[in-house]
């Protein structure tokens, strides 16, 4: 296993990817036993062939779909007319945005990377500061993984055997609570900056009716993802599918903002973020059977319960371990990584794996966002050209109130389970 470990640190330090790492890693153990070398390729393969699995770029495809097709401006109209009128108004109508826009993209990435391209630079020509700018569309992108379809949920599901049902009914509140936080310091935040808001007039009820309806396919797609999950009509890969076609054929046929360049682009975006998250799921399926061979998991399983037989101590360490592991690894290496293993402590513990694997999915989404290696963070300052120290900086205030409510949602599991098992 030391090798395992030197091979790791050493490929983590030159700056490679974290799929290539961690298959790194595993070629320098299986090397020291030729006559297990194959198991490398057959285990990439056999981590790949999972029917679960076909959601993730389904979804990815629905998601990028639903932001070039036009959905994503007439979102931003309708949610103006709702918190225009509020101090930070364009910083309200961005987090807003973000929660409608997470039922549809499941990434934080393609969130954060909407917003910065579109509402930052009206925020500017509004007197907003870059950075501040910059600040508020990564954050609300926060909401976007918990939101279903979330793939950080999906892939969470597929590994530890927890039904991806449950997971995504789970992320509803979770999500709601994180915009209202997050709202609630934009109010906090635009009074310090003396920030006004982007209309001076409440919306009347015609006009938010004559908003909402322009942007009525785009809402449907949350409300059809909960029908079609509660009816069991589909299941999350089938639904997958249709929310892709749902989302192209409105892009195409309603609101004619797709054309056959776009497609084309769309489908290439896509194919992008779907290989460079599956090489990511395949690399880790050898990983984890390195760690199974060294039983890792009962050490770990043995090591955090013998910190406290108390669960809620146990859950303060792992977030805070969590919490500096985000700062140097990307969100999704953990959860492929520990959240196998992190299922066994939270069985011990008597914690609803549901409960486990939202908190999880938040916790290292707030490490997106975070220096050294925050890849929302780079994402968004790479396209508003914002410098990282200014972003840090104005970040802040945002990252107190992730925190806060990452320990709310720790705490009072009732937020995450309560509308799971209601439902099911």
């Amino acid at each position: 296993m030391t090798i395992v470990a030197i091979t790791f640190v050493l490929l983590l330090v030159l700056g490679l990817p974290i799929g290539f790492v961690m298959l790194g890693a595993s070629m320098a153990y299986f090397a020291l036993n030729p006559m297990m070398t194959s198991l490398v390729a057959q285990r990439m393969s056999s981590g790949l062939e999972s029917f679960p699995l076909l959601a993730i770029p389904l979804f990815v495809v629905a998601g990028a779909a639903m932001a070039r097709g036009g959905i994503a401006e007439r979102l931003y109209a309708f949610c103006e007319t709702l918190v225009g009128h509020w101090r930070g108004g364009l910083a309200q109508v961005a987090v807003l945005n973000s929660v409608f826009m997470g039922a549809m993209s499941g990434s934080a990435n393609a969130d954060a990377a909407i917003d910065a391209r579109t509402i930052v630079p009206v925020m500017r020509s509004r007197g907003y500061s870059n950075a501040y700018g910059s600040v508020v569309s990564a954050a609300s992108s926060m909401i976007a993984p918990i939101m279903p379809p979330s793939i950080a949920l999906i892939v969470y599901g597929l590994l530890t055997n927890t039904s991806i049902g449950r997971l995504f009914v789970g992320g509803v509140i979770p999500a709601i609570l994180i915009a209202v936080v997050l709202m609630l310091t934009v109010r906090w935040t635009a009074k310090q900056m003396q920030l006004e808001p982007v209309r001076e007039t409440r919306a009347d009820r015609h006009e938010i009716l004559l908003k909402g309806r322009a942007a009525l396919w785009g809402l449907a797609m949350p409300l059809m993802l909960l029908l079609g999950l509660r009816s069991g009509w589909f299941t999350p890969t089938e639904l997958g599918a249709v929310a892709a076609v749902y989302a192209f054929l409105v892009g195409v046929l309603i609101y004619r903002g797709l054309t056959l360049s776009d497609t084309m682009a769309l489908l290439s975006e896509s194919a992008a973020t779907t290989a460079g998250v599956l090489f990511i799921v395949a690399s880790a399926s050898v990983f984890s059977l390195i760690l199974s061979l060294e039983q890792v998991p009962q050490q770990l399983v043995t090591a955090l319960l013998s910190i406290s037989e108390n669960k809620y101590v146990v859950l303060l360490v792992l977030n805070i371990a969590l919490l500096l592991l985000g700062t140097v690894f990307e969100g999704l290496a953990i959860i492929v990584i520990l959240g196998p293993l992190l299922v066994q402590v939270a069985q011990g513990l008597g914690v609803d794996p549901v409960h486990l694997g939202v908190v999880l999915v938040f916790n290292t989404t707030i490490g997106s966002l975070t220096p050294p290696v925050g890849t929302v963070m780079f994402t968004v300052c790479s396209i508003t050209r914002c410098s990282v120290e200014d972003f840090t900086k104005a970040f802040v205030p945002f990252l107190a109130s992730a925190i806060g409510a990452l320990f709310l949602l720790t705490y009072v599991p009732a937020l995450v389970t309560f509308l799971p098992n209601l439902v099911f």
